[in-house]
């Protein structure tokens, strides 16, 4: 297609991709999706799976996986795009994060320091479990705020969370966002003392279910008729399982599990109160989902969630 060779290629960087999906990931299609038109998109990403195509095209971007593990990623990736970049000239890389593709956009800097790089911010873990991971490498990990040309961010406590560990260039805030067209059908509050509370979550610590499921357990107490779904999946969910069973409120609490995001419209449309008290959040693409929806929301006062989350 000669008009896709004149389009300006932009490489991106990002650990995980389709199907290992999250509010990043979603954010990367959203925007290449829209901008497919204007731009190439080259994306590497790390091979979860076996049965995980090594090279694919989904939507606008063409998807190219490493073997191997988070530690290796780095590295894999930076030698594929040098041999991709002798081939396709990058006008501009993309990091997806400050993490292992931070690194790997990094290393590509350092190669050829003439071709500018995008990083953007979407983490969601505090900045003291950030750092606690980051340990001794600390000093090496700043250079990728400082290496940047441009950083965006998805809240302005990432964007100061930039500026507090050595960007030098302008960062901006353009906060992720929800497709309206997927939440068509107007809820009215209900207040017939029979509610249905739904929380949108991976199943890990920082995002509270255990406060949750802990709150259903007091609220047992009351005369309000409460029934509890939890959708989406993580390494704590057997955990969280029995916090329920001990508590005894299986019976009000129901694990959805993993569901394909086109799907949470529809979890949405059936609840009344959105609730996720998480201990730390980038943003909390969840919650702009639950307000899309016509939900009540509470959630905790951490991290982006003020940017857009108002008392009252």
């Amino acid at each position: 297609n000669v008009m896709t060779h004149q389009k300006p290629r932009v490489l991106i960087f990002s650990l995980a991709y389709f199907p290992v999906v999250g509010g990043a990931e979603i954010a990367v299609k959203e925007i290449t999706d829209r901008l497919g038109g204007f731009f190439s998109f080259d994306l590497i990403t790390l091979q979860f799976s076996r049965s995980h195509e090594v090279k694919e095209v989904m939507g606008k971007v063409n998807v190219y996986r490493v073997s191997g593990t988070k530690l290796t990623y780095p590295l894999k990736a930076v030698l594929l795009a040098r041999k991709m970049h002798r081939q396709k000239k990058y006008r501009i890389t993309w990091s997806i994060m400050a993490a292992y593709a931070g690194f790997a956009a990094l290393f590509f800097k350092l190669l050829h320091p003439k071709v500018p790089t995008l990083l953007t911010l979407q983490e969601g873990d505090s900045e003291g479990h950030i750092l606690k991971r980051v340990g001794v490498f600390y000093p090496f990990w700043r250079l990728i705020f400082k290496k940047a040309d441009h950083i965006q961010a998805i809240s302005q406590y990432l964007a100061g969370f930039a500026r507090r560990h050595g960007a030098r260039c302008l960062v901006e805030v353009v906060p992720n966002g929800v497709n309206l067209d997927a939440y068509k059908s107007y809820k009215t509050y209900k207040s017939n003392k029979s509610y249905t509370i739904i929380t949108t979550s991976r199943l890990v610590y920082k995002n509270g279910i255990d406060m949750l499921i802990r709150a259903i357990s007091l609220l047992q107490t009351t005369n309000y008729k409460l029934q509890t779904t939890i959708v989406g999946d993580g390494p704590d969910r057997s955990k969280l399982e029995q916090l329920a069973q001990d508590l005894g409120v299986s019976n009000k609490i129901k694990f959805i599990g993993h569901i394909d995001p086109a799907l949470i419209p529809e979890y949405l449309a059936k609840a009344d109160i959105f609730v996720r008290p998480s201990r730390s959040e980038g943003l909390g693409n969840s919650f702009l989902e639950a307000m899309a929806a016509v939900l009540p929301v509470i959630g905790t006062a951490v991290g982006g969630i003020p940017d857009f989350l108002v008392d009252n």
